[in-house]
């Protein structure tokens, strides 16, 4: 069984056959439960709304980093939002200094309020970061983040960069990006990552992996992931599936 730790199903309900199909098709390839992310105001409504319905189905909220400046929660909203009883993250919030440019201090005071806020909560933190790596990392060192705890989502970085996410804690969810033939380094991270540390993800409707690559990626699609590894790893799909679950509800224990 796998567990898909970051998808952004609100943004399925207009694939084929809508969000009954696709939870269908995740049901049928072995996808035991999904992780619903949060990336604005609108999305946190959204995303709450459909995992009301559906067992399988949790959900964070949080302001992704580059969303406009102008839209901001509190700590205290967010700690508001966070009592609805699906709720077992903060964010997905972070550092992306690709997207935007400028004085990006706006960034760093968002990503703060969501620190701040997932300590209070003792709910661990879904991390972006892109071409932040350096931030991101001291603001959640310099910040006391391993209080909350959380995971750097969809990671592409360096091994120095998940070494220091593991010393505080922290989780390393793999993406489809891994199973890209240009990925090579991010590779060689998957290969030395401790396997009790580990999560994968699809961050449906993005990055879909190979064999898909290139289209609407769907939570189904996380065993590719899982399976890559395996390869990657010279393990099992069985134990990779296994580990990776375990993990999860390691750092979310109210799942398992």
């Amino acid at each position: 069984m796998f567990i898909d730790s970051h998808c952004h199903l609100n943004m399925l309900a207009q694939v084929e056959g809508g969000l009954s199909s696709v939870l269908e098709q995740a049901k049928n390839n072995a996808v035991e439960h999904i992780l619903c992310i949060s990336i604005d105001k609108q999305s946190c409504t959204e995303v709450l709304s459909i995992v009301d319905d559906n067992d399988n189905l949790t959900a964070s909220v949080g302001i992704h980093p580059n969303v406009d400046q102008n839209e901001v929660f509190t700590v205290d909203e967010l700690i508001n939002l966070a009592q609805h009883k699906k709720v077992i993250a903060i964010g997905e919030t972070g550092l992306d200094y690709f997207r935007s440019e400028g004085d990006l201090q706006w960034q760093r005071d968002r990503f703060s309020t969501h620190i701040e806020a997932a300590k209070k909560l003792k709910k661990p933190l879904i991390i972006h970061t892109r071409e932040a790596r350096e931030d991101t990392m001291d603001m959640l060192e310099q910040q006391n983040a391993e209080q909350a705890g959380g995971i750097i989502h969809c990671f592409t970085e360096n091994w120095e960069t998940a070494k220091r996410a593991l010393d505080i804690g922290f989780y390393i969810s793999l993406s489809g990006i891994v199973t890209f033939k240009n990925a090579k380094e991010l590779q060689d991270v998957a290969k030395k990552l401790p396997l009790d540390r580990v999560l994968i993800e699809t961050d449906a409707p993005y990055l879909a992996p190979v064999p898909h690559r290139g289209k609407t990626n769907k939570p189904a699609y996380v065993k590719h992931v899982a399976e890559f590894i395996a390869d990657l790893r010279g393990d099992s799909i069985e134990n990779i599936a296994q580990a990776t679950t375990a993990n999860f509800h390691r750092l979310f224990p109210t799942t398992h």
